[in-house]
């Protein structure tokens, strides 16, 4: 999800017109925005919660 975010906004800003104070200047842009507006904080929270579970688990399975 993260990646998906990134690789949208660096299409975004690289090959589709990039975006000022109003949006993006393209409507592919605008597609390219709206998918990095949604993957990259849900990705995040589920990159978050993926980084604690590993070290959770890896936590257990030391030995005390």
């Amino acid at each position: 999800m993260v990646g998906a975010g990134l690789l949208a906004a660096a299409l975004l800003e690289a090959f589709l017109g990039g975006f000022g104070p109003t949006g993006a200047h393209t409507n592919a842009g605008w597609f390219a925005l709206i998918i990095a507006l949604m993957c990259l904080p849900f990705g995040g929270l589920l990159l978050a919660l993926g980084i604690a579970k590993w070290f959770r688990n890896r936590s257990l399975q030391r030995p005390h």
